[in-house]
């Protein structure tokens, strides 16, 4: 099996199997490589439907002469392999951003997440991701909108920005409220256009959908959430 980095060739193969619809294992074993491999590859560089071959090519060439020109990476826990973390991480937030996040608030949530505090102080948070408490600021401020993340006072009366293994099941239910009260702007407009109307009928009928979309995905998420609090 061949290492080292994908080579121009393998992500125009790459791009071409995403373009036929195969799946990520499938275009693996076409270039004898890890299903991970493919995975990470098209998750850091924009996504399945955002994937360019080349446009990918040169941002890997550009992130190894940006990171020769950085500090090493901080030593990492648990024995882990810090360039395979950050890579991870990378990919992570590649996902946030296509969920809707902007790119630095993606970040910002998949560096809190992967690490073991779940949590992290702006410093931190600047240094590691080589930007300015600005930006961090800026992103924080989001996911707190969110309900991503809250803030706390260390010992040392630091503030701290901790995500909370809950992160996943507030999103869903926040997610769930902005959807009820699509429910509700939806019936709110059959009275007005009038309810036997075709535009009547089909806001009603968007309404019902969401309505029951909505309610099923806050009793799925109440009824699973011991998961995120499960001991592995």
């Amino acid at each position: 099996m061949p290492g080292g980095r994908l080579t121009q060739q393998e992500r125009r193969r790459i791009a071409l199997g995403l373009a036929e619809g195969l799946p990520y294992a499938e275009i693996a074993r076409g270039l004898d490589r890890p299903t991970s491999t493919v995975t990470r590859e098209v998750m850091r560089n924009g996504g399945p439907t955002a994937y360019r071959a080349e446009l990918a090519h040169h941002a890997t060439q550009h992130r190894a002469r940006r990171r020769r020109k950085v500090a090493p990476p901080e030593p990492q826990a648990h024995g882990r392999d810090a360039e395979a973390v950050r890579e991870y991480e990378e990919m992570f937030a590649t996902v946030f951003v296509q969920s809707g996040l902007p790119k630095m608030t993606a970040r910002v949530l998949a560096c809190l997440t992967v690490t073991d505090t779940g949590s992290l102080t702006a410093a931190e948070l600047a240094r590691r991701l080589e930007t300015s408490p600005a930006s961090i600021s800026k992103a924080i401020a989001i996911l707190e909108s969110l309900s991503h993340v809250r803030r706390e006072r260390d010992e040392r009366r630091r503030e701290r920005y901790v995500v909370d293994n809950d992160v996943f099941y507030q999103s869903m239910m926040a997610s769930a409220r902005t959807t009820a009260h699509l429910v509700e702007i939806a019936r709110q407009g059959v009275g007005v256009l009038g309810p036997d109307t075709p535009a009547a009928t089909r806001l009603e009928n968007i309404a019902r959908f969401l309505d029951s979309v909505s309610r099923s995905i806050a009793r799925a998420a109440d009824e699973a959430r011991d998961l995120l609090h499960s001991e592995t």
